[in-house]
């Protein structure tokens, strides 16, 4: 044989036996790995959701994907699915070899890649298993590894696993995400418009997108809308109905995140006992209403501006009065370090319906309402005299306003001296509970503290309240214990909610699937007063809204309650209350516990962010109770000049009148 001829018989062969070899070569070295497919687990975006059922914000790890099971994808979806991608999905066995001899044929034709013959199966395992290299030999593999999925899942599995892998634009992975994001839909609730969006989706997920290219994608949804028809799968009317909508599309962040303080405050307190809280697909349902946090964040931001505003007078004054003491230096009008929390619960039933840990999230993302402990001021005075109230003091009963001047040993045995002063810097020789802590008068709290003692206060507020870390001196009268905004809505329930002290829940269960895997345990509560003194201490808090340190907190159409709080140099502003129904602690102050600017204070800087968010409340809330209910056992008495006064078996008039002089002051 000449040489010519073996060349010749060699090519034949090699044309004929060569791709045979070829493909036998990839399949030998082929790792057959379809566990991924076969016991696909990928992992899932959680929800988070308000108490009315609305939802928060997604939580996710990478991608973010919803899980559907076969029997939440309707029938509608399915038939779409197939009409514009693999009509004959349920004969094939994942190759579909007449598709791929048509697509063969056209593409010679053309000389060039002009349509595709990829089945669903395919398309699964190209976008699960396989890289998007454009090789023969890749292509080679998805064959293979489409006929083995084939033959290990059914269509129903081939199915589900589809819908929930498949991407589908703005990085939305499978079917019921897309649902939620483009639409705010579950999926028995999409139309055959926005169906047809979805399936269409595969094809080129960024092109088709809704969001980038409404006009493009609904081209493409009417294509599949067309070919849905052409197999008689619709009919006429349907087919024109589906043609005519324009369906309304979300162009959100992933997240769609309400409250970014409440979504860092719930995965902080079950990342312990769910480290796979954002990939678990869990649906995780709290106590906070939306509206009433939107409501919250409003306040905070309405008493940060007008906090602004009073910073932009005060620095006038400064270049004014550059020499005068009360004005000593210029404040930084970016306000960096100035900031604020805000936590409003519903005390009958223990649980948190706002909080807001900052002005602004994307600023400061540290959760001052959980996570900052500060010092209350005058705030905690209420504690001290529910306290005198429950020991026989009533409203009318007379306290010494006078000065006195305590000698003490600081921690390097240096003899010093402690002599507190009233806000005002002046006296009142004796003045009643009522006025004293309408307001808010110190020299008159010590004096009570006194009275009473010092051992007395500290162990009731341990045992009824449950307060810790109690300072074991009179500095204690004046606020001086350590408190988050949270923790403070804690203790103070017990005025709000009638003496009834009650634990604060954010959470109240999570869900995985069909079952229940976290439920809060059932309320704690603790009685620390009774029902009839409690109304005694909320008629006086009543009364500071009224007409005492804490009228910028009123709200037309509402009773309210609650006690403003400042600390020395004004370092801390608070104002905590409630309604008869709602219960709110309100915080501003330095991050770095530096002194506020000129005089600011809780009834300036806090108050007026109550009051904001309790006129918003009444709007949104028009429903809730209004006044306060007076309980039967209390007696109410009019005063000279018009004034009232309550009373009860407990605290009882009193029967003995006591004189000071203003100017006595007392060394000890």
């Amino acid at each position: 044989m000449s040489y010519k001829k073996i060349i010749i018989t060699l090519g034949l062969l090699l044309v004929i036996f060569g791709p045979i070899a070829f493909i036998g070569s990839i399949a030998l070295n082929l790792e057959y790995d379809t566990d991924k497919l076969v016991n696909y687990k990928p992992k899932v975006s959680s929800r988070i959701y308000d108490v009315n059922g609305d939802k928060i914000a997604n939580i996710f790890e990478g991608r973010h994907r919803f899980y559907a099971p076969f029997d939440q994808i309707p029938p509608q979806m399915v038939e779409a699915l197939l009409a514009i991608e693999d009509t004959s999905f349920f004969e094939h066995d994942g190759i579909n070899y007449d598709a791929i001899f048509r697509a063969i044929i056209k593409d010679i034709k053309a000389m060039a890649m002009v349509e595709g013959a990829s089945t669903l199966t395919q398309q699964l395992v190209k976008n699960t298993l396989l890289t998007r290299e454009k090789k023969i030999s890749r292509k080679i593999k998805e064959l293979i590894l489409s006929y083995k999925i084939e033959s290990e899942l059914t269509k129903v599995e081939i199915l589900e696993r589809y819908f929930n892998e498949i991407y589908l634009g703005h990085h939305y992975y499978g079917v019921k995400t897309a649902a939620d994001g483009y639409f705010h839909k579950k999926l028995k609730d999409l139309t055959l418009k926005e169906t047809a969006i979805l399936v269409g989706l595969p094809k080129a997920p960024s092109y088709y997108a809704p969001t980038k290219n409404y006009d493009i994608s609904l081209g493409r949804a009417n294509r599949v809308i067309d070919r849905l028809y052409a197999l008689k799968w619709i009919t006429q009317e349907e087919h024109d109905k589906a043609l005519a909508e324009h369906p309304v599309v979300y162009d959100e962040t992933l997240t769609q995140n309400k409250a970014p303080y409440i979504v860092d405050e719930v995965q902080r307190r079950l990342k312990g006992e769910f480290p796979d809280i954002k990939t678990g697909g869990y649906e995780i349902y709290t106590t906070i209403d939306l509206s009433m946090q939107e409501a919250a964040r409003d306040a905070m931001m309405y008493g940060y501006e007008q906090a602004k505003i009073r910073l932009e007078k005060y620095n006038e004054v400064v270049v004014e009065k550059k020499d005068d003491e009360h004005y000593p230096e210029y404040v930084d009008q970016n306000l960096t370090k100035f900031n604020g929390a805000m936590v409003s619960v519903e005390p009958s039933v223990g649980e948190i319906r706002a909080l807001v840990g900052g002005v602004d999230h994307k600023i400061s993302a540290f959760n001052r309402a959980t996570q900052a402990r500060r010092q209350p001021g005058s705030a905690f005075k209420p504690f001290i005299y529910q306290i005198a109230l429950d020991l026989g003091y009533s409203g009318a009963t007379n306290l010494v306003d006078i000065s006195k001047t305590y000698n003490y040993e600081s921690e390097d045995d240096d003899s010093k001296k402690w002599k507190p002063k009233n806000y005002e810097n002046n006296f009142k020789g004796l003045i009643s509970l009522r006025e004293a802590l309408l307001h808010s008068r110190n020299l008159a709290t010590i004096n009570l503290v006194t009275d009473i003692g010092i051992q007395t206060i500290t162990s009731r507020l341990h045992k009824w309240y449950g307060i810790e870390d109690l300072p074991n001196d009179l500095s204690l009268s004046l606020g001086s214990i350590t408190l988050t905004p949270e923790l403070f809505a804690h203790y103070f329930s017990s005025f709000a909610n009638g003496g009834i002290q009650t634990d604060l829940t954010l959470i109240r269960r999570v869900d995985q699937g069909d079952e229940t895997v976290f439920e809060h345990a059932p309320q704690v509560t603790k009685k620390v007063t009774e029902e009839r003194q409690a109304f005694l201490m909320t008629t006086i808090l009543r009364d500071i809204v009224q007409r005492g340190t804490g009228y910028r907190a009123r709200a037309w159409g509402i009773e309210l309650a609650g006690k403003t709080g400042t600390t020395n140099d004004s370092i801390d502003a608070w104002f905590v209350g409630y309604s008869p129904t709602i219960e709110t602690v309100v915080w501003f102050g330095n991050d770095d516990n530096s002194p506020l600017w000129g005089k600011e204070q809780g009834g300036w800087t806090a108050a007026p962010s109550f009051s904001h968010y309790y006129k918003k409340l009444i709007k949104i809330k028009p429903q809730i109770p209004r006044k306060f209910e007076m309980p039967e056992d209390v007696i109410e008495v009019t005063l000279e000049g018009g004034k009232k006064e309550y009373f009860t078996d407990i605290s009882k008039p009193p029967s003995v009148e006591v004189t000071a002089e203003v100017d006595e002051e007392i060394l000890f």
